[in-house]
Parts: C-alpha cells; structure tokens; sequence
C-alpha cells in the first residue's frame, strides 16, 4: 500500500459551514489502528451531534458513522484518504447540527467535502517503501558503518551490543538496498553481510 502514497507531516484541521451544520475535520499521521483510535477518543467533542471518522494504516482500514445513515458519513471521509493517496492516516469530522436535514446524499458531499478540503492543505510527504536488513559488525566498524549509513537514506530501527560488537536492524530505501548491502559488506571487509528481515527478531 506504500508505493506512490503520501502521509502527513503535522496534524490538520478544517471547518466550514453547510446548510446550518458545523463540520470539523481533524487529521492527524498515525503508524497503528491503536495510535488511530486513541486520536479519535482525543479529538471527539461529546456535546457534538456525530464525530464520523475513518483511518487507512497499509492494508488495515476502519470507518465509522457515529449515527449518521449508514454509509453517508465514514465511508466517503475513507474514500477521501484513499483517493488522494493518504496512508498512515486517520480522519475525524465533527459535525454539529444546525437544524437543516441534508438527506444521504447532501451528508456524503458534507462529509467527504469537509475531509477532502482538510487534506487538500495538509502538509504531506511522500511514504518511501523500505526493507529492513539485519546485520552485525565488529566495535572497529560501528562508527564508520553509522557514519555512513545516512549518505544510503537508512535509518537504524533497532541496536543490540554484545562482546564482540553491535546487532543492527536498518531500514533502507527499496531502491537503495542493492547499493547498501554492497556498500556495509565492503565497509566491513565482508565480515558483515545483512539480511532481509521480515518483522521478526534478528
């Protein structure tokens, strides 16, 4: 779900006016459903008439109507994620009743419209697939294999010393990764060799 995708760089909020109803969008960049959900608590405003929200983190995804007519709420601010290429984000629009009845398709344009405008102009950054590689080196390498390491765009996600060195997991650019496991075998005079890893401990 990465590739060609976008994320947040900061949190955003929107609010404007349709037909009497007030409708605020919040959003906010997010790497878990439990990070979504606990800013959906945050943000939701009790004495709002519906806090509708959706969130899409790669392939996990949640919507919810808050009362609203099924459909007419959730789904279109999920539509809006997708549709312009969010990941690793999730949405809360708030809306507070002023007395007009839209009817479902009037609630979709409200709903949707309200998300669509807040991540239109939300600051965003483009989301670069990555592999992470595990990999060990001696204490004489460490250093300059740090040193180096930003000069690939990685980043070290996770570090363990034992009596010989330092356990590394990397995360590296997908198109970086033929170039860094070159350049770290190199480095350490092949003393050194990462492997993919997949989630799982080194």
């Amino acid at each position: 779900m990465t590739a060609g995708r976008v994320m947040l760089t900061a949190p955003a909020r929107l609010e404007r006016e349709v037909r009497k109803s007030v409708f605020l969008a919040q959003a906010a960049p997010v790497a878990c459903p439990a990070e979504a959900m606990a800013f959906v608590r945050a943000v939701g405003i009790a004495d709002a008439t519906h806090n509708c929200w959706a969130y899409r983190i790669g392939q996990d995804y949640r919507s919810d109507d808050d009362g609203e007519p099924g459909g007419t709420a959730g789904r279109p601010i999920l539509q809006v994620i997708d549709g312009q290429g969010f990941d690793r984000t999730v949405v809360v629009v708030t809306r507070w009743f002023g007395g007009i009845k839209l009817g479902a398709g009037g609630l979709v344009r409200a709903y949707g419209g309200t998300a669509a405008e807040c991540l239109r102009l939300a600051p965003r950054v483009p989301i670069v697939p990555t592999t992470r590689l595990a990999l060990h080196c001696g204490f004489a390498d460490l250093a300059l294999l740090r040193a180096r390491l930003g000069a690939l765009d990685a980043t070290v996600e996770d570090e363990a010393f034992d009596a010989t060195g330092a356990a590394l997991v990397i995360a590296v650019p997908d198109d970086r990764m033929a170039e860094a496991v070159a350049r770290i075998t190199d480095l350490t005079r092949g003393q050194s060799v990462p492997r993919v890893v997949d989630g799982e401990t080194p």
